[in-house]
């Protein structure tokens, strides 16, 4: 996490050098600016038990802020719902936007060591895009990456990974996810 926006990591490298060419080949760019990038991607842990205690959204928060590297948001519910007992103005889940060189490095963990530790993965699902070139999927237990102590853990959580792009279309974006190495179901 000591990288500064200055240095590139290891997966924007390898966009420049290899993943921009390939994808002009592809889909016949006329110039560089036109080849889709990655643009962000935002982490959202949704507390459902937040409701009857609100120390259990600061532990997702604290344990959200090590897999990502940067402080979460607080997310509170905007009305109230009283078949769920939940009040307006209450903590219900956290979020976080991760860009630049954060975010290549959260998906170079994510590919690497996280997905290959979920409990009988059998790929990401390729039909999960919004029509926008971006990408969202779901992960059961947040506790498969290697930030979280699992000794220490007392609640498993889900959450959701949304993955921007600026491609226009989703075989752009598909192809881009698929140069990074994105494990998707055949």
């Amino acid at each position: 996490m000591a990288n500064t926006s200055a240095q590139t990591t290891r997966l924007q490298a390898q966009y420049e050098q290899e993943i921009s060419k390939k994808l002009i080949e592809q889909f016949g760019y006329s110039n560089k600016f036109q080849v889709p990038t990655l643009d962000k991607v935002s982490l959202n842990m949704g507390i459902g038990e937040g409701v009857s205690d609100r120390k259990k959204v600061e532990n997702a928060a604290s344990e959200l802020a090590m897999i990502a590297g940067q402080k979460p948001v607080v997310t509170i519910a905007r009305k109230s719902i009283a078949t769920y007992k939940l009040r307006e103005n209450q903590a219900i889940g956290c979020k976080v936007t991760l860009r630049k060189a954060r975010m290549y490095e959260f998906i170079d963990r994510l590919i690497n060591v996280a997905l290959p530790r979920v409990r009988d993965f059998r790929g990401l699902n390729p039909k999960s895009f919004d029509g926008g070139g971006n990408y969202t999927f779901g992960i059961k237990e947040h506790i498969v990456f290697p930030e979280i102590d699992y000794d220490k853990v007392t609640d498993i959580w889900g959450m959701d990974i949304t993955v921007c792009t600026t491609a226009k279309t989703d075989d752009e974006a598909r192809a881009l996810l698929t140069a990074f190495n994105f494990p998707f179901r055949q």
